[in-house]
């Protein structure tokens, strides 16, 4: 039959032109002329109408308003990135858990609620070896910790034990069986990670297990001041990469993820305060992998110990300039050494002697340890190590836990009673009593 339903383009001749007995009408030669030619004229038509359809219907031209959102490109890459959240969740959902501290009188019973004394977190499985599971998380997540459960993703409670623990970089190490646990962290690379990537943030925030949310990477090495010992002195720096999805309580141990379900980060903190949202740290994959893998050897991180006890010089001088009168207090501890060595002789009465046109260093309140053997006393100004300038306990840490090692010797210049002066000092390790 014909593509179009109009009688003139049909192939059956019309009824009219035949005659009543059925034969047919002998039509003149130029009725055969102007017939072929109407033929003719009528399959052109018809061709230019075909071609001009088909043309309409293949070639690229602007979307109308009206158009289709399944045709546009820009939902179609949206709808891409969607899929790809939803898969990479997927896979990472089974390798986070929940993680239940319960520090001195606490319960991690009551699912109702969690009690006074019981604090939630979150972690990451990364290796089952030899009947056992083992999951990284923060430092901070297990502070205190009595009794410590991990929660699987289909609500399975374990107990847990600490392998080790890291208070400079936030990172644990636990281990329970892994009966029930038959996946890991596939572990990414997060120095491919880059600036405006989608990421989802996997983790326990509030309580709410087995949560995501998702943002992008604002900044690939954000440097934030952390107080180690919570008493308002920032005296580590942690390199962290910035991303807009909100970390929470409860988000901290938990997974930074990208769009292939690999884990690039530990997620740690969040800026909390009222002016500010959707700002979250986590901990680059890549940093923390040599920690795990220390905690996992050592239980802990071997670092190098000098043995003072010190404030900033900077601090000290801004007390003298409020009260010629006023005592500076202690500021903090360079390696979180003992308040005291035991010694009765301590001259903790002398007066600083700040020599003009200084105005940064370390001010030591005690030397123990390779420090008091090397010959550092109460009121020297280290302004220095091995050439390079120190204006502060956070250089002073910096220097010594990421460009020295156990067993080196550091070059000290520092100022005794005004005058300057060159020592030397055998780093030993730091052991727990160190503190």
């Amino acid at each position: 039959m014909g593509f179009f339903k109009d009688d003139f383009y049909s192939t059956k001749v019309k009824r009219s032109s035949r005659e009543p007995s059925g034969s047919w009408n002998r039509p003149s030669r130029w009725g055969r002329h102007n017939s072929a030619l109407k033929i003719a004229l009528v399959s052109s038509l018809a061709s230019s109408v075909l071609v001009a359809s088909l043309f309409y219907l293949t070639v690229d031209r602007p979307k109308s308003r009206s158009a289709s959102p399944a045709l546009s490109s820009s939902v179609s890459g949206g709808y891409d990135t969607n899929e790809r959240i939803i898969s990479a969740a997927a896979k990472v959902g089974p390798v986070v858990v929940s993680v239940i501290n319960q520090t001195q009188g606490g319960s991690a019973n009551n699912e109702a609620a969690i009690q006074e004394g019981t604090s939630l977190g979150s972690g990451v499985i990364f290796l089952k070896q030899k009947g056992k599971a083992y999951m990284i998380t923060n430092a901070h997540v297990i502070a205190d910790s009595v009794k410590l459960q991990v929660v699987l993703s289909n609500g399975t409670k374990k107990t847990a034990t600490v392998v080790g623990k890291d208070t400079i970089t936030d990172l644990a190490v636990l281990e329970t069986d892994d009966k029930g646990i038959s996946q890991v962290a596939d572990i990414g690379d997060s120095g491919k990670l880059r600036k405006g990537e989608t990421v989802i943030a996997v983790g326990n925030p509030l309580g709410f297990s087995d949560s995501l949310s998702n943002g992008i990477v604002s900044n690939l090495k954000t440097t934030v001041p952390i107080s180690l010992n919570q008493d308002g002195v920032y005296d580590w720096e942690e390199e962290v990469i910035q991303i807009s999805a909100p970390i929470n309580p409860g988000n901290s141990g938990g997974a930074l993820v990208n769009l292939n379900g690999q884990v690039v980060g530990i997620n740690s903190m969040k800026v909390a305060d009222t002016s500010v949202e959707g700002i979250g740290f986590s901990i680059p994959i890549d940093d923390a992998m040599p920690i795990v893998e220390q905690l996992m050897e050592h239980g802990k991180i071997k670092r190098p110990y000098l043995g003072v006890y010190s404030m900033d010089l900077s601090i000290y001088l801004d007390n003298q300039a409020n009260s010629e009168d006023e005592v500076p207090s202690d500021s903090g501890d360079a390696e979180a050494a003992p308040e005291s060595n035991g010694d009765d002789d301590v001259p903790m009465g002398e007066a600083l002697v700040v020599p003009k046109g200084v105005s940064e260093g370390v001010v030591v309140l005690e030397a123990v340890g390779p420090a008091k053997a090397a010959g550092l006393a109460f009121n020297d100004i280290i302004v220095a190590l091995d050439d390079q300038p120190i204006s502060s306990t956070l250089d002073l840490r910096k220097y010594l836990y990421t460009k020295t090692k156990i067993g080196d010797t550091l070059a000290i210049t520092y100022y005794r009673d005004g005058k300057k002066s060159d020592l030397r000092v055998k780093l030993v390790e730091k052991t727990e009593n160190d503190g």
